[in-house]
């Protein structure tokens, strides 16, 4: 059996224009769906220890309800992943006003970022997987940035199981980018996760304030419930009497990393369902990773037959820490004419 990519409709926009999921399928039976808008992962079907497949994303049925409160659901992120304080930062000495959504705050690129923007695709095949390429020119002054950001997007199945995903960016004025996925995991297929045992390869964290902004100064993991350098359950210590465990609602957290090398894709975080034995690992060339335990999510979520109740999926987002354009000391995210950004996370599927 080789890789395949078939498309399918999805329905229209408010203007008219057709949205259509894209079914990528690997050589192992391994299905993942895709929308041109906002390149939203609809479905991840991989399989348990007994080979037996089901979905392990959360997702909704139809454009409408991607168009509405979405929790960013599988959601390409951009220009910046993750919150920017009071939607302002200064660059090269002009001071910008970014889109606040998220009380006194900037999120994930504002109310109309990219994951809710009809990106243009494009399929292909090799002899070993299936992908699909997204590409999206975001205006000079889309949500508040400065400078037009031509950015592309590669989707690829792979053959053992790993969905991999490569971004790519440039710019014809300096602007912050900061580009990210952000789907949200059950391995167990439904319930609530707080059974899934953790392991995030990262020695400190960025701890933050009561509106979710970091505080500045990174703090180590060690004895604290944000160790997971060994696994634990997630929900083993994610109600402890814990000053950043109430202001994220539970964890909310963007993790520093402990990379071997700069430029290579190295192993962020490993999650094992011990029921099923699904074992989800995400990789990346990113600085951080932001670990998000499904707090905000409530019983009137639903979608795909499924009810989405608090703290039932996690999501961890390689990305490069929040708040950075108003944080100095913070690895830059800073791009400028004539360079490129790219970075490359994947995911990758087995059991236990």
């Amino acid at each position: 059996m080789q890789a395949t990519i078939t498309e399918a409709p999805f329905g229209q926009l408010p203007d008219g224009r057709a949205v259509t999921e894209y079914t990528l399928t690997n050589a192992s039976g391994m299905i993942v769906k895709i929308l041109d808008l906002g390149g939203v992962i609809t479905e991840i079907h991989v399989p348990d220890r007994d080979g037996k497949l089901a979905d392990v994303v959360c997702s909704f049925d139809d454009v409408a309800a991607y168009l509405g409160e979405s929790h960013y659901f599988g959601a390409l992120i951009g220009r910046y992943g993750n919150r920017i304080a009071n939607g302002r930062f200064t660059l090269d000495g002009k001071q910008y006003q970014l889109d606040v959504n998220n009380g006194v705050n900037h999120l994930h690129g504002g109310t109309d970022g990219f994951h809710r923007r009809l990106w243009t695709a494009e399929t292909f095949t090799t002899p070993t997987s299936a992908g699909l390429i997204l590409s999206y020119l975001s205006a000079d002054g889309e949500q508040g940035y400065p400078g037009q950001l031509d950015t592309t997007v590669i989707y690829e199945l792979r053959a053992a199981n790993e969905l991999r995903i490569a971004f790519h960016a440039i710019t014809d004025h300096a602007t912050p980018v900061n580009l990210t996925n952000h789907a949200y995991f059950n391995l167990a297929g439904g319930g609530d996760i707080l059974g899934h045992e953790l392991t995030i390869h990262a020695d400190r964290y960025t701890p933050i304030d009561e509106v979710q902004i970091p505080l500045g100064p990174l703090a180590p993991v060690a004895g604290t419930p944000f160790d997971f350098r060994t696994p634990h359950a997630i929900g083993e210590r994610i109600d402890a009497d814990d000053g950043q465990l109430r202001n994220g609602a539970g964890y909310d957290h963007n993790f520093v990393l402990a990379r071997p090398q700069e430029a290579a894709l190295a192993l962020a975080a490993r999650v094992r369902e011990p029921g099923s034995g699904r074992v989800l690992e995400v990789w990346t060339q990113e600085p951080g990773i932001q670990f998000y335990s499904g707090n905000f999510l409530g019983d009137a979520i639903r979608g795909k037959g499924r009810t989405y109740g608090h703290r039932s999926a996690f999501c961890l987002e390689p990305q490069h820490f929040p708040d950075s354009p108003n944080q100095p000391d913070y690895p830059s995210t800073i791009l400028r004419p004539g360079a490129e950004y790219a970075t490359v996370m994947a995911y990758r599927f087995t059991t236990d």
